[in-house]
């Protein structure tokens, strides 16, 4: 009974060791997971606090609109000579239209890239409006070496334009030059079957006559049948509006005819 009893007791304490030891165990997990929220929390907090900021910021900056980009201008010259007014955040320029540099390089002219128009965003809305105000109708200037020295700047101040609404025009433009593009190509490729399924037709119609015409050296008294199937494949064409009269018809009816009477009393002579 002894023996039993200490067994029973040692059995006791290793399962209560081993309680205490899962309970440390879940107690270690459980603050884990606390742990693992919290920087969840302060990430999310931080994420949040930042995206704050980048609003507030964009609320501030100003966007100006560039109608005329001078040639051999770019984005870093663009942005090289604006920053001497203020901070320059972003700069768009548009490419020009493809076919027009085609005809510039074809009469050999620049052969590089240039821009129709362009937007600047600065930091400051103030500083955006004094700058456009102060360069719009002014000499670019600079060196007189640069080919863009007697240019004109042609910039307004945006109001109320936010750099987000320029991202979303020009995605829906290209949406819609997509939309035109599929459309196009499904025109062509409507034409091209139109077009093979005619040349097919015209090879089953070839076909057919030289079978006939085989047919006509073997057989005789085939030639009747043969051309009466050639005109069926090949039906006249009648047109069905009406021809005008000749111009010259009109025209010989239209003048007025001279009595024999009238004649004799110009020319001198008899009537008869």
């Amino acid at each position: 009974m002894g023996e039993e009893e200490g067994k029973t007791l040692s059995d006791r304490e290793e399962e209560e060791e081993g309680n205490e030891e899962e309970e440390e165990g879940k107690a270690i997990d459980e603050g884990e997971l606390e742990n693992r929220g919290l920087h969840r929390k302060k990430q999310h907090k931080k994420k949040r606090l930042r995206l704050e900021k980048e609003a507030s910021a964009a609320d501030r900056r100003g966007v100006c609109y560039l109608s005329r980009i001078p040639p051999h201008m770019n984005p870093l010259k663009l942005r090289q000579i604006l920053s001497q007014y203020g901070e320059v955040q972003r700069i768009y320029l548009a490419p020009e239209n493809p076919s027009a540099q085609v005809r510039r390089k074809r009469a050999g002219g620049f052969r590089g890239q240039e821009f129709s128009e362009g937007w600047v965003e600065f930091t400051k809305k103030s500083v955006a409006k004094w700058v456009a105000n102060m360069l719009n109708g002014e000499q670019i200037g600079g060196k007189k070496r640069s080919s863009f020295y007697y240019d004109l700047w042609n910039i307004k101040y945006l109001s109320k334009f936010k750099w987000d609404n320029l991202t979303e025009e020009i995605a829906y433009k290209n949406a819609i030059r997509e939309q035109k593009l599929a459309l196009e190509i499904s025109a062509a490729k409507k034409e091209r079957d139109f077009y093979l399924s005619k040349v097919d037709k015209s090879h089953a119609l070839s076909s057919i006559r030289e079978r006939l015409k085989k047919k006509q050296k073997v057989q005789e008294g085939s030639e009747s049948n043969a051309n009466t199937v050639v005109d069926i494949l090949e039906p006249k064409v009648i047109r069905q509006f009406k021809q005008t009269r000749p111009v010259v018809d009109t025209a010989t009816k239209s003048k007025p005819k001279l009595s024999k009477d009238f004649l004799a009393g110009i020319f001198g002579g008899s009537s008869s």
